[in-house]
C-alpha cells in the first residue's frame, strides 16, 4: 500500500509536469492520476477505493505554482538560442524527478560551466520516488550551460546541460 506522503509527492510531480495522466502499479496497489479529473488509489487485497478531486486538493497549491510557470516561460526564450545550437550536445533527463547538482547539500556541484566531462562523468542526480539516479554525460566535452536550477522538477527528455562536444 502507498504511504500518503508518496501519493502527495506523485501529485506534486504530475501537477508541475505537462503530462495529463499518470498510472503507477506496484505489489497490487495502483495509483492513477488525471489532471482536472480525480485521483483513484486502489489496492487489490482490501478492495478499497479512495477518490479525491485533484482540483479541490491542488487549488491552494495551484495559485503559488501559477506564477512560477510564467517565470520558466520567460527564461526559455533567453535560453532558446543556445538550445538550438546544433554544435552543442544536450544532456537530457531520462525521467521525471527532482534535479540535484550535488550528492548532498554540503557537497560541491558535480560539474559547473567550463568543466571538462567524459563519457562516464556524473553530472547530476535526478531523484524520483526516493530513488537517486546518477546521470552521466555520455559525451566528451566542456559544460557550456546548466539549464536547470538545483532542486527544480524536471520532465522526461528535458535538457539539463549543454556540452560542447570534442
Amino acid at each position: 500500500m502507498f504511504k500518503i506522503q508518496e501519493i502527495r509527492e506523485i501529485i506534486k510531480l504530475v501537477d508541475s509536469s505537462s503530462i495529463d495522466e499518470f498510472v503507477y502499479e506496484v505489489d497490487g496497489a495502483k495509483v492513477k492520476l488525471k489532471k482536472n479529473g480525480v485521483v483513484v488509489t486502489d489496492t487489490v487485497a482490501p478492495k478499497k477505493v479512495v477518490v479525491a478531486p485533484v482540483v479541490q486538493q491542488s487549488a491552494p497549491v495551484a495559485a503559488p505554482v501559477a506564477p512560477a510557470t510564467p517565470a520558466k516561460a520567460e527564461e526559455a526564450p533567453a535560453a532558446a538560442p543556445a538550445n538550438n545550437d546544433p554544435s552543442l550536445h544536450k544532456i537530457v533527463s531520462p525521467m521525471v524527478g527532482t534535479f540535484y547538482q550535488s550528492p548532498n547539500p554540503d557537497s560541491p556541484a558535480y560539474v559547473k560551466v567550463g568543466d571538462k566531462v567524459g563519457d562516464e562523468t556524473i553530472v547530476c542526480i535526478v531523484e524520483a520516488m526516493k530513488l537517486f539516479n546518477e546521470i552521466e554525460a555520455e559525451v566528451q566535452g566542456e559544460i557550456v550551460e546548466v539549464l536547470v536550477k538545483d532542486g527544480e522538477l524536471v520532465e522526461y527528455g528535458q535538457p539539463l546541460f549543454l556540452v560542447k562536444a570534442e
